[in-house]
Order: C-alpha cells, then structure tokens, then sequence
C-alpha cells in the first residue's frame, strides 16, 4: 500500500470520499487508455525479492527493522512480519543479458542482506517459500511490522471478517487452526516478477498470463509445509487466501468473494475491466490523505498517480495482477507475477523469471481471443491443481489432457525460447536458463519435492522440529552455493554447532503420540498401549487439552481395572514443558520428581512427548 498515512475507512462520509476519488482515477485510466497515453515500443522486466530471517539456530528471528537499518540502502524496506524484508530490484530493458544482469542484480541485494543479518546476533537470510521452522507461536501479532499501515490492514480486515480467521489444508497431512491476526500471510515469501505491456497487447497478453499460470507454476513449487504439515506442493496458494478471507456466513453476498484470487473471467474489450471489476466486487476498506483530480491532472499534460486506485488493489491480491506506473511523466502498464515462490536458489529464480517472461512473449497467435477456445474455469482449475501438486500434476490443455512434464518440455519451453530469441535476448542465457527447468523436469526435482524427500528422510531418525531445522540449514547451505536445485543432494543428519539448537527437546521428544479421552475404557487403553509397543498415552478432554497421564506401570494388573474409565486411573497432576527447552533441564525435571515421561506443550497444544527411552538413546 506504498508509503501513503493509510487509515481505516469508519464512516460514510470517509467512504464516499474514497469511492470518489476512486471513480475519478478509474475516470482518469480509462481517458488513458482511449488516448493510448503510455509507454509503447519498449519493455523492461523487474523483480522484487522477499526474505525471511532465521537466527543462529536457523528459527525465525525478528530482527528486520535492525537488519534493515544495518543494510541502509533504499532498495530494501520492510513486510508485513519482522521476520521478512524485501528487496525490489532495477527495472531492466527486455534485451541481450538482462538475465544475467538480473543475476547479478540480485545476487548484490542478497550479499548485503547475508552481511547485515550476520553482523545482527548472527542472522541469517533464506530463500524460501514456507520457512520450515515457522511455529504458531512466531505468528502473534507482537512479531508484526510496527507500522501504522499493517496495523490499520489487520484491524480493518479482522473487523469485517467478525471473527478469527481460519486456516483449512489438507494435503498429505491436514491443518487446521484458528488465528488473530492476518499474520499468518507473512509465512509466504515471493519472487515477484514484472513485465512491461504495450497497451494494444495488454488484454491479450494478461488473459494468456492466466492460461499459462498453472503449468508454469508447477515446474516452480517451493513451499509443501507448513508447520511440519505435508500439504500443497505450493501450500502458499492455499494459505494466502485463508490467512486474510474476510468471507463470514454473516457477511453481505458482496463480499462473499476472496480477496486473494486468481479472478473471475477473462477479460474481453479492455483493460480497464480489471479495475472496474475490482471497484464492483470489493468494497474499499482504507483510505488516505487525497488530494488533486486526476482527470484535471491530464488535462494539464500531467500523467497522475492514481493513488485511489493503488491504495484499493492494495488490500487485494491477484497472482497475475495489471500494475499502473508512472516515471518522469511516462506512464506504463505491466503484468506482475505474484505466484513464484522464494528460492530455491537465485539461479533457480532467475530461470523462473526467464520460463515466465519467455512464455509470455512467445505467446501463439492463435491464443488471441483465448476465450474462444479455453474455458476460464479450464485455466484456474490447472492453476489451483498445479499448487496441490506441481510436476505430478495433470492438466486440461486447450481440451486434451497432458501431464505438467510433458507441457512444459514439449511445448512451454520451445515457446519460451522463441519467444526470447525474438526480444534479442542472448542465445547463451536462453540456453543456460531454461536448461534449470528442463534438468528439474529430468530429474523429477523441484523445491517442494527436494524438501518432502528431505523431511521424510530425516524424519527417520530425528524429530520433526529437528528434521524442520536441518532442512533449513541445509537449503541456506546450498543457497551460499546457488547451484539450482535439481543439483541439491537431500539433507541429511549430521552433527553441526551451527545447527543445533543446543540440544533442545524438540530434537528428541517423539512427534508421532497416540492419545485416549477421558472417557475411553482401561480395556481399550491397555490394547493400544500392547498393540503399538507404548508405554505412556495422554489422556486429552473433549477440547482436546491434555488432562492427564496413563503409564504401563499404572496398570500393571492386566485386568483390575478394565471396567474403568481413563479418568480414574491417570496422574492428575501432570508437569508439561517446551519444545525448546534444554534436554539437561528436562533430564533434570524428570529425575527431581521421579517420572518417566514429559508432555511437550506448544502454544497450550500437546506436540510431542519426552520418555525416558527417549534419553536413554542420547546416552545421558
């Protein structure tokens, strides 16, 4: 929502000052675009970058504004969480090596950014689409950006959604929780991408834009957990609608669409649809100190900014979204990528960046008019089947059915040279960067994938929390390295200072726990305790709070107590500890009040368990 005083609308009055000043940017756009009153005959590409920022042991650290302040350089500002920055890199001319200096562009911010964090308690930056560490508790209102126009957007969305907001995947695994704030959103971390359009191409181009996305996206996937959850191959999809869906049963039909999607139709006559169809669905939710009249601005031979207009599309989120510019009185439109995720690698984004825009420009003639022969929903049902499961996915192409592999392979990457030889973009970069999506494809490697075969592997022989970490450390490893990822050898277990969390809890306590309800007979207690060779189950209430603890040594007589309930045969009075606690002060917990295992709690939630074999295997 750029650097505006953004405020909260709270009255009608503010409301239809808006909504004025609104209708006379999108007043304005339209004289525009039927006096063809932009930029023509050139294109540029540009990027913006976002971060997370992990700590020495490789968990989130909330250090962006020190970092940012160590960096002092304005192509950095700040996200939504103080885990995140950003960079926005250069706008480049679509020409030549502008790959390669985009590389390099990126590859600069980055070194700042690594050398800043370093100097801050040893930070560390990572590219990522879902940092695996992320626990419920880093996502609290706290660890928000203290600035005023991220404060006003979580107030006023929670406001009309009445409620908490929600998260629902399911996947491999599932999750679902509750949460207060919009928060959540930050866990998602972009390589956003931009590419000039001449107007007399734009609707053609943006309608393409939307065809492409899913089979583009599902050679790119980067994010399949959250919270050690398995779910989407690019889970950030999911999540970044459910964090900020401000739809509630109690709300107008008006706002019963997301404010995060991928659109409603294509767009047919003019551009101009976009933002009148964003004006007709949404009701605005901030506003600012406006001024001037952008329609008197024209007259002028001034080219306004239309600061309505992006303050509005600021509390709305399009993974392919039409952007209005305006630079030393030239004004421009382009096509923003939102969908790519961070990472793996900077090779691996720049050869998205490149698949992306070589697509684009290679788009086939007769793919003007698409509507004609695609159906709309064709193309968001590929997208939303691409985010759930990248390579593997199959897809509904212009009526015939083909796999992601082969699309790409066969057809996207021919496409996307053409189209790059025809910009005059240097044979050799063509070469060396569509050849990283082709070697992921021959490979069967892309992030999501490197990172689920990682996790499963590790989660062999070490904890989920431990197993999140080693990802972590090992994905930042190779990212030093920036060699792409179908390169990547999968992470594996190995003693490392700089990764080890000083021996806490969460490397050792078992994540795989079997729980019974108060209610539950002793009879069927002592089976599931025979059956899966346990020998401490926690007794959980009907709100699913642990209430207590049933040990083997409890129910030593086999059949005393089998017309017993679990209430009246658990420890009450049970001690709990945290996943980062140091294992030594667990030990010692355990030895002081003569107990054989630990709950591990989390945010009040029952994570995991500690026992006594647990420790035995660290030789203690």
């Amino acid at each position: 929502m750029g650097s505006q005083s953004v405020k909260p609308i709270t009255n009608k009055t503010e409301r239809k000052a808006f909504i004025n000043h609104l209708l006379n940017d999108i007043e304005a756009l339209d004289m525009m675009i039927k006096s063809d009153a932009f930029e023509k005959g050139i294109q540029r590409i540009g990027a913006e970058q976002e971060f997370c920022i992990v700590d020495k042991y490789y968990r989130p650290s909330f250090n962006a504004l020190e970092i940012l302040d160590k960096i002092n350089d304005p192509h950095f500002t700040t996200e939504l969480g103080l885990f995140n920055v950003e960079a926005n890199l250069d706008p480049l001319v679509l020409k030549s090596r502008c790959f390669s200096q985009l590389e390099t562009d990126l590859s600069n911010l980055v070194d700042k950014a690594h050398s800043a964090a370093q100097d801050i308690d040893d930070n560390k930056i990572i590219l990522t689409g879902i940092l695996p560490t992320f626990k419920r508790k880093d996502l609290v209102f706290e660890n928000m950006t203290p600035h005023q126009r991220y404060k006003v957007l979580n107030d006023v969305m929670r406001k009309v959604r009445g409620d908490d907001f929600r998260v629902k995947v399911r996947g491999i695994d599932e999750l679902i929780l509750d949460h207060e704030s919009i928060l959540f959103e930050a866990c998602n971390t972009s390589f956003q991408v931009h590419l000039q359009i001449d107007l007399d191409k734009i609707v053609d181009q943006y309608n393409w834009s939307q065809a492409i996305a899913g089979p583009i996206l599902s050679v790119m996937t980067n994010s399949p957990m959250l919270l050690g959850r398995e779910l989407w191959s690019e889970t950030r999809i999911a999540l970044f609608q459910q964090s900020i869906d401000l739809r509630n049963a109690s709300q107008l039909l008006r706002e019963q669409k997301a404010r995060v999607s991928f659109g409603n139709d294509w767009i047919r006559n003019s551009i101009i649809e976009v933002f009148t169809d964003d004006v007709a669905r949404y009701a605005p939710l901030v506003t600012a100190d406006l001024t001037g009249n952008p329609i008197e601005d024209l007259k002028n031979g001034i080219k306004p900014d239309l600061k309505a207009i992006g303050l509005h599309n600021g509390t709305l989120y399009k993974w392919n979204r039409v952007c209005y510019g305006v630079h030393q009185n030239i004004a421009h439109l382009r096509i923003e990528n939102r969908y790519i995720p961070s990472g793996p690698s900077i090779k691996d984004e720049i050869a998205n960046a490149m698949f992306w825009v070589g697509v684009m420009l290679g788009m086939p003639d007769d793919c003007k008019s698409i509507w004609k022969r695609m159906a709309f929903k064709d193309a968001k049902g590929n997208f939303i089947k691409a985010a759930r499961t990248g390579m593997d996915t199959y897809f509904n192409w212009f009526g015939k059915g083909i796999s992601a592999k082969k699309l790409v392979k066969k057809i996207l990457l021919p496409t996307a040279q053409d189209g790059l030889l025809k910009a005059n973009v240097d044979a050799a970069d063509i070469e060396f960067y569509l050849n990283i999506i082709k070697e992921r494809i021959d490979k069967n490697t892309t992030g999501s994938k490197w990172l689920v075969r990682s996790s499963r592997m590790l989660q062999e022989n070490v904890s989920r929390d431990e197993a999140n970490i080693l990802l972590t450390y090992h994905m930042h490893k190779n990212q030093l390295k920036n060699v792409p990822v179908s390169e990547w050898e999968l992470a594996k277990p190995m003693a490392r200072k700089d990764a080890s969390s000083h021996d806490k809890v969460h490397k050792v306590m078992s994540t795989q726990i079997f729980t019974v309800n108060v209610n539950d007979s002793m009879r069927l207690i002592k089976n599931i305790m025979q059956w899966k060779q346990i020998h401490h189950i926690p007794v959980i209430n009907d709100k699913n709070k642990i209430v207590g603890i049933i040990s083997a040594s409890d129910i030593s007589d086999v059949n005393k107590f089998d017309n017993y309930s679990a209430s009246q045969v658990m420890q009450k009075d049970i001690i709990a500890v945290n996943p980062d606690m140091d294992i030594d002060e667990a030990r010692s917990i355990m030895l002081e009040n003569n107990i054989r295992c630990l709950p591990i709690l989390d945010n009040n939630e029952l994570v995991g368990i500690l026992t006594q074999t647990d420790l035995e295997k660290l030789n203690l």
